[in-house]
Formats: structure tokens, C-alpha cells, sequence
């Protein structure tokens, strides 16, 4: 992961703790396309130290292998019932995952 990505990253994670402060402590969602792809992996363990020193419980997903749109939308339900309030997703199918996302905003 490149020093662009990982600031991007982490800034969203500190703008998503900031908003879900206000609410207790933040439980806050990060989806990435796969568990095992380097990039993915320096993502989350970059998600990872930030929610710790935010004080932020961090709720991590991927679907199984890239392209994998269902267990993206498995991952963002767990993260929902799990009270993320925020979610942080790089989705394997930019169209196809938006029902869901719309969903999970009304649950909001």
C-alpha cells in the first residue's frame, strides 16, 4: 500500500470515529475485497492501529475471493447487526453492491 492510500484510509477511519463518538464508543466497519491480498492486508492492519488509538472498535470483512459481491453484502449485514454505524468499504462490484448499501443507510 502505497503512503497515499494509507493516509486516505486512515483519515476516513478518523472521520468516521469522529461522527460515531458523539453516539459512545464507535463501532465502525471496514470491507475490503479479499482477506488475502497484500494491499488489503497493510489496510486493515493500518484500520487496525487507528480504531485502537481512537478508542474505536473495529469490525473487519472481505469476501472470499475478489469479486465476491455477496460476502460483501454478508460482511456489511454482520457489521449492521454487529452496531457499525459506519462502514469503509472497497466493493468488488461498484453497481451491484448499491442496493445494499441503501439498505444498511435506512437501518442507520
Amino acid at each position: 500500500m502505497n503512503k497515499t492510500t494509507t493516509l486516505l484510509v486512515l483519515s476516513g477511519l478518523t472521520l468516521a470515529c469522529a461522527s460515531a463518538f458523539a453516539a459512545g464508543e464507535p463501532v465502525i466497519g471496514l470491507i475490503t475485497k479479499t482477506e488475502t491480498n497484500p494491499f488489503f492486508v497493510k489496510m486493515k492492519e493500518g484500520a487496525h492501529a487507528e480504531a485502537q488509538k481512537l478508542g474505536a472498535k473495529l469490525l473487519t470483512g472481505a469476501g472470499k475471493t475478489d469479486g465476491d459481491n455477496a460476502g460483501q453484502i454478508t460482511a456489511m449485514e454482520n457489521m449492521i447487526a454487529g452496531g457499525a454505524k459506519t462502514i469503509l468499504i472497497t466493493p468488488s462490484d461498484s453497481k451491484a453492491i448499491v442496493p445494499a448499501i441503501k439498505k444498511a443507510q435506512e437501518k442507520a
